[in-house]
C-alpha cells in the first residue's frame, strides 16, 4: 500500500549536511594531530552529540582543554561555507512533488535543533510544505529514542502502517522500529556502511526511494 504520510529525518537525508558536519571535525582533530574515523563518529550520526561527544574525545586524547565557544564558532563558518552552495539531495524536490500530487501529509522530525532546521528549509524555500516539523529544542529525546517519529505520526494523525520515515542513519532506522513505523533507509555517504537490516527498503538514493513507490 503506498503511505498516506512521508516522515522525512533532515540531516543526510534532504541535505548533505552530515558530511559538512563530518568534516568540520575532522579538520579540527587533524590541527592538533589527531585523527577522527567515520566509525569514532558513527554514534553521532541521527543522535547528535548525547552518545558521543567528540569534544570530550579530544580532549581526552589530547589532554588539553579547549575554549569550546570559540572552537564551535570556527566550525559553524567552516560548515556555513562548505554548505553556501548547498540545495536538496538528488531526488528530494521530485519526491516531494510527487507527495502533494498524491495529496500525502508531510513532517520532519530530527535530531538537530530546530534553529538548524526550520532555517535550511526556509532558505530552500520549502517549509511551508510540511504539515509539521518536530526537532530536539521543542523538547524531544534525541533518536535512538522514537518520540519524535511518534508525535510526527500522531501529527499526521495516520495510523503507523499509513506512514513512511525516511532516514539516513542507524540510530534513525532504530528509532522508526522501535515507534512501529515502516520505515525506508536512504544512507548518505557517511553512513552507506550502516546496518539497515531492521528498514522495511533499503535504497541508494530518493530517486530509488521514488520509483520503488510507483
Amino acid at each position: 500500500m503506498y503511505p498516506q504520510g512521508l516522515i522525512f529525518d533532515f540531516d543526510g537525508v534532504m541535505v548533505d549536511t552530515e558530511w559538512a558536519i563530518f568534516q568540520s571535525w575532522v579538520r579540527l582533530y587533524a590541527r592538533e594531530g589527531q585523527q577522527l574515523s567515520p566509525a569514532d563518529y558513527a554514534p553521532c550520526l541521527g543522535a547528535g552529540y548525547s552518545r558521543w561527544d567528540p569534544a570530550a574525545h579530544l580532549e581526552q586524547r589530547t589532554g588539553r582543554c579547549y575554549d569550546w565557544e570559540q572552537e564551535t564558532r570556527a566550525r559553524r563558518a567552516a560548515i556555513d561555507a562548505d554548505l553556501a552552495e548547498q540545495g536538496l539531495m538528488p531526488g528530494c524536490r521530485e519526491l516531494l512533488d510527487a507527495a502533494h500530487e498524491r495529496g500525502l501529509r508531510l513532517a520532519v522530525a530530527s535530531s538537530s535543533t530546530r534553529h538548524w532546521v526550520e532555517g535550511w528549509l526556509r532558505r530552500l524555500g520549502i517549509y511551508e510544505e510540511f504539515d509539521a516539523v518536530f526537532c530536539r529544542t521543542d523538547g524531544y529525546p534525541v533518536k535512538p529514542d522514537p518520540a519524535l517519529f511518534l508525535a510526527a505520526q500522531q501529527c499526521l494523525d495516520l495510523p503507523k502502517e499509513q506512514c513512511l520515515i525516511i532516514e539516513d542513519s542507524e540510530n534513525g532506522v532504530l528509532a522508526a522500529q522501535r515507534a512501529g513505523i515502516p520505515c525506508a533507509a536512504v544512507p548518505c555517504r557517511l553512513t552507506e556502511g550502516g546496518d539497515f537490516s531492521s528498514a522495511a527498503l533499503r535504497c541508494r538514493s530518493l530517486h530509488e526511494l521514488l520509483l520503488h513507490l510507483g
